[in-house]
């Protein structure tokens, strides 16, 4: 993503200082994603509870696997539609909901923490009153991480009243592309990471953050 506001990285680090340029570097943006894992490790703990893998249904239209995953090596490029679906269920014990992939719901311990959501009155076009027919949910750790991306201005995330209070952000799958690919993987794994068992995210970041993130989960 783009360098965060001056407000976003206050709102991550309360009075922290700031770099003397006044802006979040990519270093600095890293941190705040290190800063967010270990504050959920300090969670109380949560029961796993074991569950099985689905095959669930073709979410990728049924593209290829090989060359689909020559395109993720390319973690600059713009993100896809289908790469997050591709990027959800690479995460570990991630069951999938939904009989195609315009509601596919993404779980981890019967939680879900990525959904494609139906269309609903609290998300219109605001000159055509019309509903999303687009509308991705991601889970997020905390309330502060919320408001961190919603009211950064050059992020497409947004909320809605019906979230209010809900550690949850939204966006258009019309948007995806103002991502990259490794910032929707940023994305995906950390809601993972706020929905898993407190085992299983110290399991994943056991293997995965010490060596940096992977091209996938």
């Amino acid at each position: 993503m783009r360098s965060a506001s001056t407000a976003t990285c206050r709102m991550m680090f309360g009075e922290a200082p700031l770099p003397a340029t006044g802006r979040c570097t990519p270093n600095l943006i890293a941190v705040i994603s290190l800063h967010v894992v270990v504050r959920l490790l300090r969670r109380p703990h949560q029961p796993a509870i074991l569950i099985g893998h689905g095959a669930g249904p073709d979410l990728c239209g049924g593209a290829d696997t090989e060359a689909y995953a020559a395109g993720m090596s390319d973690r600059t490029r713009a993100a896809r539609v289908e790469d997050v679906h591709r990027l959800a269920l690479a995460m570990p014990h991630v069951t999938v909901t939904g009989s195609t992939k315009d509601n596919s719901v993404y779980q981890v311990g019967g939680r879900s923490f990525v959904f494609f959501r139906n269309p609903r009155p609290d998300a219109v076009d605001p000159d055509s009153g019309e509903r999303y027919r687009d509308v991705i949910v991601f889970w997020v750790a905390d309330e502060a991480e919320k408001q961190a991306l919603v009211q950064d201005e050059s992020t497409p995330f947004f909320s809605t009243s019906h979230f209010d209070g809900h550690s949850s952000v939204l966006m258009r799958a019309s948007r995806l592309g103002e991502l990259s690919l490794a910032e929707l993987q940023e994305i995906v794994q950390d809601a993972w990471l706020a929905r898993a068992s407190r085992h299983r995210a110290e399991q994943w970041l056991s293997s995965h953050l010490a060596g940096g993130r992977p091209s996938a989960g």
